[in-house]
C-alpha cells in the first residue's frame, strides 16, 4: 500500500509549490486576460499564469485530501492575559474535510468563552467593507452573530502597547469563507476587540 501524506506533509508540499509558482518554475500556459486574442497579445499574462499553476495545484491537493481522508485541521495555541487555549483551525491552503467541519462545532463554544473571558472591558468593532471598515458594537451582537454562525476561529495582534483579538465567526467551508468567495453558501464576520480608546489595525 502506497504511503499516504499527512497534514503537515500536504503544508509544506502546497509551500513548496507555492514558491515554485512565484519564481515562475510552474505556469499554466492557456491562459487568457479578457478571452479577446487581439487583447491578450498586448496584456503581460505571467503573474495569471503563476496564479492558476498553483491553483490548479491546490485544487488537486484538495481532491486528494478528500480521497484519503486527510484532515485540514491544524491545532493552534493562542495565550491572552495569561490564558492559554488549544482550538482547531483548517490550515488556509487546505480543504476542510465534513469531520473536520464537525470538529470546529464542536470546539465553537469553547472559542467564545475563552474570547469573552479575555475580552472583558474591551473595545469591539465588526469588520466590514473587506475590514477597510469597522463599526463599533456591544457583546449582545457578538452573541446574535454566533448563533447564525456554525465555527470560530481567533487572531491576535499584540506588542507591549497595543493589543487586538480578532474572532472569526464562520459558516460554510473555512477555505471559502477566509476569501469572501463562498459567500451566500460560506462566509464569515470579523469581531475586533481592542483596548478602550484604541481601534483595529488587523
Amino acid at each position: 500500500m502506497s504511503k499516504v501524506y499527512t497534514t503537515e506533509e500536504l503544508i509544506q508540499i502546497l509551500a513548496a509549490e507555492r514558491q515554485a509558482c512565484l519564481k515562475g518554475e510552474r505556469l499554466k500556459l492557456e491562459v487568457t486576460v479578457s478571452g479577446n486574442p487581439v487583447i491578450d497579445q498586448f496584456i503581460r499574462t505571467d503573474g495569471l499564469q503563476k496564479f492558476n499553476a498553483y491553483q490548479d495545484f491546490k485544487a488537486a491537493i484538495h481532491e486528494y485530501q478528500k480521497e484519503h481522508q486527510v484532515s485540514g485541521i491544524i491545532w493552534r495555541k493562542v495565550t491572552v492575559k495569561g490564558k492559554t487555549l488549544h482550538y482547531p483551525e483548517v490550515d488556509a491552503e487546505l480543504t476542510a474535510l465534513s469531520s473536520d467541519l464537525e470538529i470546529l462545532k464542536d470546539t465553537k463554544n469553547s472559542i467564545l468563552e475563552f474570547w469573552y473571558k479575555v475580552t472583558v472591558s474591551m473595545d469591539l468593532y465588526l469588520s466590514f467593507n473587506n475590514s477597510k471598515q469597522h463599526q463599533q458594537i456591544i457583546q449582545t451582537d457578538v452573541e446574535r452573530i454566533a448563533q447564525r454562525t456554525e465555527w470560530a476561529s481567533l487572531l491576535k495582534w499584540e506588542n507591549s502597547s497595543f493589543l487586538e483579538i480578532i474572532l472569526q465567526l464562520g459558516w460554510g467551508k473555512p477555505e471559502e469563507a477566509y476569501y469572501k468567495r463562498g459567500r451566500p453558501r460560506s462566509g464569515s464576520e470579523y469581531i475586533h476587540a481592542v483596548n478602550p480608546g484604541n481601534r483595529p489595525i488587523g
